[in-house]
């Protein structure tokens, strides 16, 4: 627990051991489930809670706060990791009322059986009054569902926009004390979460731009006291924009396609490309998620399995597909024993991307010198692509 402000309390918590979020997203650095206590004259409302499993750790910060009573619980998101504990608080606060959007009421009442008498719902714009503090409901859809929302604190200059602007991240600091750790942490975040979401992020960056916003209170992650540092990263990610660099993931059985990427990353390098080669045999899929943020051109490499791509090849194409990044440029290399339909496989995978497929470089066997001069002529084609597009220096 701790103060954002006079009256306003963080009261959610750091989830240090978490390693896997939806049994699929690597938190390296664990998470938190943040939660906020704001205290108004009048009225008390507290804004998202936690997951289910932390329960018991909020009603004892709500009870080290002072929380009494609580008026409202504010739900910006329906998602268990801020909503799932509402059950509970309605029951240690029985006249409590849930207080959110009409998507999101039909969805907590879907995923959490909450009855439609507990729910008062507001409209985009919409206020609401705590006595001497405002809350002006904003919503933000598909931040990263349908029914996303955020809270603006009026007197106190503060968004609490719940995912958006989130990191997964457990710290002991209430702010940002080291922005190096967080940018990478919210970029991750962003990565894995958001980035199939631009265009209707970037619409949401819009909505919020008018505000005064002395500080973004995420639902994970530190708080921002500098706030336009996420917010001018959020900028880039989600612009049109992509850098002079080319992500290079594959998998190797019997090293032909290992000796061609390593190969060609040397290639590239030379001809002065940023390069994020990354082995796919137990990767953080996160590492891949960050690299593709900012890439122009991806390059997914296999040897074939049978008659197609190798499984993490394929993977790594279905996770680029569903995280649709702003790459202009895509390719394939690998190599094959005796025939197959590998390449077909992958460049089908990769149908979401709008991006010009590049004439793939595959071999038969072991690369040779031959194969490995076309590999030269790939890195020289994704250069000259790259200085039509304005990328390259």
């Amino acid at each position: 627990m701790a103060e954002l402000k006079p009256n306003v309390l963080a009261v959610g918590v750091n989830d240090w051991d978490r390693r896997l979020f939806d049994e699929l997203i690597p938190l390296p650095d664990g998470t938190s489930y943040n939660a906020y206590l704001i205290k108004g004259s009048e009225k008390t409302a507290l804004l998202d809670t936690v997951d289910p499993s932390k329960t018991t750790e909020l009603v004892e910060n709500l009870l080290r706060a002072g929380a009494e009573k609580v008026d409202y619980v504010i739900s910006h998101h329906a998602e268990q990791d801020h909503s799932g504990a509402i059950p509970d608080i309605l029951m240690f606060y029985p006249d409590a009322k849930v207080v959110t959007n009409p998507k999101c009421k039909d969805m907590l009442i879907d995923h959490l059986g909450i009855e439609d008498e507990k729910f008062i719902t507001v409209e985009d714009g919409q206020s609401l009054s705590l006595g001497d503090k405002t809350l002006k409901f904003i919503y933000t859809p598909w931040v990263h569902w349908p029914e996303t929302m955020a809270t603006y604190l009026a007197e106190d200059k503060i968004l609490f926009p719940c995912d958006f602007f989130g990191s997964h991240l457990a710290s002991s600091s209430l702010f940002v004390d080291d922005e190096p750790a967080v940018y990478e942490a919210a970029k991750r975040y962003y990565a894995e979460i958001m980035m199939p979401f631009r265009s209707p992020i970037k619409k949401n960056l819009e909505k919020i731009a008018d505000l005064e916003i002395d500080m973004i209170a995420p639902g994970h992650g530190p708080v921002y006291d500098r706030p336009q540092f996420i917010i001018d990263a959020y900028k880039d990610w989600v612009g049109d924009n992509v850098k002079n660099e080319v992500v290079v993931a594959y998998v190797s059985m019997h090293n032909s396609t290992r000796k061609m990427v390593e190969h060609f990353t040397g290639a590239l390098i030379d001809l002065g490309i940023s390069v994020k080669q990354i082995n796919l045999v137990n990767v953080d899929i996160g590492k891949l998620a960050i690299g593709l943020v900012d890439a122009a051109t991806i390059v997914i490499g296999s040897p074939t399995v049978l008659i197609g791509a190798h499984p993490l090849a394929a993977q790594a194409a279905i996770l680029a597909n569903v995280l649709r990044p702003k790459a202009r440029f895509a390719t394939i290399i690998g190599s094959y024993g005796w025939g197959g339909r590998m390449v077909e496989q992958l460049t089908g995978m990769l149908s979401n991307l709008k991006v010009e497929l590049i004439e793939p470089v595959v071999v038969k066997g072991c690369p040779g010198d031959e194969d490995f001069a076309y590999l030269d002529d790939l890195a020289q084609e994704i250069l000259a692509k790259h200085h039509q597009a304005g990328i390259a220096d």
